[in-house]
């Protein structure tokens, strides 16, 4: 091969000033390097052969002369073979040679047209969503197959940097197709795997997910009101998110996306617009804005729950700061203009409260007033404080609390709430007693004297329970040392900032397979309550559709469940033909009951499941006949008769990936 005449590089150089002229570049230093190692090896082969004629002494110059032809053409076929070889690692799909370089880089500007266009018909198809269809059964496979591929990564962020968006042949030769396409398109891939173009779908696409004020993958689900067999308890039974929240858009963006790396990706800038929410003090949308965490349900629901909550808990104390500061105020005046004494009779008498000395004072943080409730001693109604609340504990917090409790014997919270609703209480109520604050937080502590025989010798009229009256009892102990203090004066007992910093740190490193089956399993369970009323007036729908369902409660329930993600996929694209082909579910199920079988009642409808649930196998194997399936061994696919024995499994062998859902 020869290199590039002078002539030629120095027209090329004047003739391009373009991103076509970077890629001559590039090729030809390849090139040159790929010659220089050819014509180094060249040079020793003909050393030795020099060496080998001139010992010989009988060949002649014409001799050597062919011979040194031969090894040039030798050579020549073997680097044409290499050339070809590297080309078909690097792009397979390309006909054109290597050191073709217009035809590359049409190829590498096409690919990126693709990518974009592919994020660009995506944001369509989530818009377009009609509200009475159910997730599509591709997606469920798709988040089933990043399941399998994230059980290789410890977390999300090891996932992305290990998984790539082309093919492991692709990969092989991506260090070449990078410097070249750095050179030809004069732009790097944007840092999270997308390509620019595709930036302002990516916008639209994550501002529509948190959109609470449009119709963004809205729904028709029937709510447990109007359901009399609670169907959305089903979401529950198998620790899904709840149908129709934030999680289950969130799977169904997800598992549109073609790759495990931009499905990764994509979460990657969620978590980002969740931190930028917090900062904000914006609550999340689909998400309850004020409830204490679901331990029913997934523990990412439970996560963003307890932002939310986070964020209100910040706004109560906000408002009783505020208010506090107002009742100091207005107590400032009313001394300043006519004294307590005098305003007593007035509204503003509702502030004070009576010591055991006749001492106004005034009460702070008093909430409400208690009825049928006074003080012990001193006769004044017993208000109720408003009072710290306590730390919002999702599964995991339970988990490690319990550990931490069996492991040191410590009372964990529950010491340090219990002291702060005394101090609480005392701040609200001066002159108040411990049976006083008994009577309030903890009433079977406290039983009424029994005044029937007319003994009022007792001045409490009651006494504390036997544990109460314990020499060393630990309330005791807290309410001497309790100081009047109001809970927005106190130490908090939950800092909601360092609560969700925590989360959101968790949401950046969750394991890729962890997050991934909850995905999964919210948007099957989506699927599953939404179908349900849809399909209730058909018996023989019904009673297909309750087996399936049991089906995936037993599976997920039972532990292990990602060992069966194909049977679940399968049972999950069953149920979409039950809505979008119920003439075809019929007219299969039929066809299996007209077919003539000698079995109990339980394998007719178990071989009627397998029939259905081969999928595509359906049209293109032939069912077999009783007397064939007698004369021959029994498929996997055949063991649904089995079921109620215990002995195998509903789906006993996994089907093979489908061709749209294999990865890229």
């Amino acid at each position: 091969m020869e290199t590039a005449s002078p002539s030629f590089v120095t027209k090329a150089r004047t003739a391009f000033n373009s991103a076509a002229a970077k890629a001559e570049r590039v090729f030809t230093d390849l090139k040159s390097d790929r010659e220089a190692e050819k014509q180094s090896a060249r040079n020793e082969n003909d050393s030795k052969e020099e060496e080998e004629v001139k010992s010989q002494g009988w060949r002649t110059a014409h001799i050597r002369k062919k011979q040194e032809w031969q090894n040039k053409l030798k050579n020549l076929r073997i680097g044409k073979k290499e050339v070809e070889d590297q080309e078909k690692v690097e792009d397979t799909a390309m006909a054109a040679p290597f050191y073709d370089e217009n035809l590359f880089i049409l190829k590498a500007k096409q690919d990126q047209e693709a990518k974009a266009s592919d994020v660009r018909s995506l944001v369509e198809s989530l818009n377009a969503v009609d509200v009475s269809s159910i997730p599509s059964a591709s997606i469920v496979k798709q988040l089933a197959a990043a399941i399998e591929a994230g059980k290789k990564s410890k977390t999300v962020k090891d996932f992305v940097a290990s998984s790539g968006s082309s093919s492991p042949v692709r990969e092989r030769g991506a260090l070449s197709l990078s410097a070249v396409k750095l050179l030809v398109l004069g732009e790097k891939e944007d840092k999270l795997g997308f390509d620019s173009g595709d930036e302002e779908k990516l916008v639209s696409l994550v501002n529509s997910l948190f959109n609470v004020d449009g119709n963004f993958l809205s729904r028709m689900i029937v709510s447990d009101l109007e359901s009399p067999n609670n169907r959305a308890s089903f979401a529950k039974d198998i620790h899904a998110a709840p149908p129709g929240s934030f999680v289950v858009k969130l799977a169904e963006v997800i598992g549109s996306f073609t790759t495990t790396k931009r499905m990764a990706l994509f979460w990657c800038r969620v978590v980002d617009e969740l931190r930028r929410f917090w900062n904000e003090e914006k609550h999340i949308p689909w998400i309850p804005l004020d409830e204490n965490p679901d331990l029913k349900s997934c523990l990412l629901h439970q996560w963003l729950q307890v932002i939310n909550c986070c964020l209100a808990r910040k706004a109560h104390y906000l408002a009783a700061s505020e208010e506090l500061d107002a009742v100091v105020r207005q107590a400032s005046a009313v001394n300043e203009e006519s004294g307590v004494t005098e305003a007593m009779g007035s509204p503003v008498s509702l502030l004070y409260a009576k010591s055991n000395t006749a001492e106004l004072i005034l009460r702070l943080g008093a909430h409400h007033q208690v009825e049928n409730l006074t003080m012990l001693e001193t006769g004044e109604p017993v208000y109720a404080p408003t009072t710290q609340d306590g730390p919002l504990l999702t599964e995991d917090l339970i988990r490690e609390t319990e550990e931490l409790v069996l492991r040191t014997g410590s009372m964990g919270a529950g010491c340090s709430q219990l002291l702060s609703d005394m101090q609480a209480f005392k701040a609200a109520n001066p002159g108040c007693i411990l049976e006083d604050f008994v009577r309030w937080h903890s009433p079977p502590d406290w039983t009424e004297n029994d005044n029937s025989s007319g003994d009022d010798s007792s001045p409490l009229r009651g006494q504390l329970s036997t544990r109460m009256q314990k020499e060393g009892n630990l309330w005791r102990e807290l309410w001497e040392t309790a100081k009047p203090l109001p809970a927005v004066k106190q130490a908090p007992l939950f800092d909601e900032d360092l609560a969700v910093e925590g989360i959101l740190n968790s949401l950046e490193d969750i394991p890729a397979a962890e997050l991934f089956e909850q995905l999964f399993v919210s948007l099957l369970a989506m699927g599953f309550v939404m179908l349900e009323p849809l399909i209730a007036t058909n018996d023989d729908l019904s009673k297909l559709f309750f087996e399936c369902k049991d089906y995936v409660v037993a599976i997920c329930q039972g532990g292990a469940w990602t060992d069966k993600l194909d049977d679940l996929c399968q049972v999950y694209e069953t149920v979409e033909t039950m809505l979008l082909r119920p003439e075809q579910v019929l007219r299969s199920m039929k066809q299996t009951e007209d077919s003539p079988s000698s079995g109990s009642e339980t394998k007719r409808r178990f071989k009627r499941l397998g029939f259905i649930f081969r999928g595509k196998e359906r049209n293109q194997k032939r069912v077999p006949s009783e007397t064939e399936q007698k004369s021959t061994e029994p498929s996997p696919r055949q063991s649904f008769s089995s079921l109620f024995d215990g002995k195998s499994s509903l789906f006993a062998k996994r089907p093979p990936r489908p061709e749209n859902g294999t990865l890229v």
